[in-house]
């Protein structure tokens, strides 16, 4: 599933018994700092959700063979990010920890707080062979890599309602005039032609990420992130704002969307109840179906590509999302340590950890994966999801989670606001300038 730097997905806990649980996991695993908790072991940390059993049974794995043992402590809820923040540079910041890469590290990487893993992954040539390239790299900042991938992938998809479309004798979009097409198709048949959770602003700015990447290809993100704020001021962005408005006034999300939720259910609900024909959403939607709509999960929820766009640059084979989350090393540690904390996150490059997430219902990383993907519970799924990732010359980390965290709050103000008629195509470009 998705985790959001500033909420959790599909459950929320509150923030004090976060803090409370925290606390308590912290006094229990004794840590004193990097290379120094008090029985000497690696204090790793991790977000934690229903895929935390994956790490948990590689650290099992991880202790039989290793004088310096590690302990996983489990940090829970939406303020993992601010615990994260808050920890660094004191005596009780982990030695390796779960992140998003991107702007949920970057702080961190210009107060030289992480280590450097290129020498790491220069020395051992299997490791960097180990994942798909477009993985590995999105977790890099300015060319370095600070993070190893560690669960498993996670693009946005064009998921659609079988059902719906049998009845509706339609087939997915194979292009934009399909999907426009598409829209007039349902919006006739009395189907709102895509869930839309109107509250939940992140859902909102995948369609604004993959127009802009539709559009001008993923190189005018790299823009932003590389030259700042002023660069929002491309073409691509403008024109993805007004195929946005045009959606709107279309149709596409109906006319309720800005009242519809993600967290509790709402649009992955109206989807799988067939009150809406198609739902673009990170592939974690499947693992939420088949939490809360098992036999929608089973037979009835089908799944493509986002298509190309008229005048477009952008390779359409490109994806944005979620790549995954990675282990970072806390560039404190020294000697041994060190050396010990670099061979854990070595660990899932490995095979057995790649099982574990199959197991678990994810698709791994890792550039041997397809061999293993029979033993998922859907394997066309996973298959599908593997090989859209494989191909992808570019996968786009989500924006929200690529800039760093101060952004984030204007960002997705400005694509609500767009979204919901309170912003013009010109005047979201002037709000994401000014950010």
């Amino acid at each position: 599933m998705r985790i959001p730097r500033s909420r959790s997905a599909l459950r929320a806990s509150t923030l004090t018994a976060a803090v409370l649980l925290f606390a308590t996991a912290l006094t229990g695993c004794g840590s004193g700092g990097p290379g120094g908790s008090d029985d000497g072991s690696l204090d790793v940390w991790v977000y934690q959700d229903a895929s935390t059993k994956v790490q948990r049974e590689v650290i099992k794995r991880f202790n039989k063979t290793s004088d310096i043992k590690a302990k996983l402590t489990e940090v829970p809820g939406e303020g993992y990010s601010d615990k994260m923040r808050t920890s660094m540079g004191t005596p009780n910041a982990p030695d390796v920890f779960f992140n998003w890469g991107g702007g949920s590290i970057s702080d961190f990487v210009r107060k030289d707080m992480l280590l450097d893993l290129d020498p790491a992954i220069a020395k051992d040539p299997e490791l960097k062979k180990a994942f798909i390239p477009t993985i590995l790299d999105a977790g890099a900042i300015d060319g370095k890599h600070y993070g190893i991938p560690m669960r498993g992938m996670q693009p946005v998809i064009l998921f659609y309602n079988k059902e719906v479309f049998e009845d509706a004798g339609a087939s997915p979009p194979e292009s934009w005039d399909d999907l426009l097409g598409l829209i007039d198709t349902f919006k006739g048949a009395g189907v709102t032609p895509f869930a839309l959770a109107g509250t939940d602003a992140w859902t909102e700015l995948m369609w604004v990420e993959y127009l802009v990447d539709r559009y001008g290809g993923a190189g005018v993100f790299r823009k932003v992130q590389s030259r700042g704020m002023a660069a929002w001021d491309d073409p691509a962005v403008l024109k993805a704002a007004q195929t946005v408005r045009d959606l709107v006034g279309r149709g596409a999300f109906g006319k309720n969307y800005k009242s519809v939720n993600y967290t509790a259910d709402g649009a992955s609900t109206l989807f799988a109840k067939g009150k809406a024909a198609m739902h673009l959403m990170g592939s974690w939607e499947y693992a939420n179906q088949k939490a809360n709509q098992p036999a929608f999960a089973k037979s009835g929820l089908g799944w493509t590509t986002f298509p190309a766009v008229p005048g477009g640059s952008g390779d359409p084979r490109s994806v944005v999302g979620n790549p995954t989350n990675y282990w970072s090393v806390n560039a404190k540690l020294k000697g041994d340590e060190r050396k010990t904390a670099i061979e854990f996150v070595k660990f899932a490059a490995g095979q057995d950890y790649s099982k574990d997430l199959i197991a678990n219902g994810d698709v791994p990383t890792t550039s041997d994966a397809a061999a293993l993907l029979a033993e998922h519970e859907n394997p066309d799924y996973a298959r599908f999801q593997y090989d859209l990732v494989k191909r992808a010359p570019d996968f786009t980390l989500s924006w929200d989670q690529a800039l760093p965290a101060t952004y984030t709050p204007p960002l997705q103000t400005a694509v609500q606001k767009l979204f919901n008629g309170q912003l013009s195509p010109a005047g979201f470009v002037d709000a994401l300038k000014g950010m």
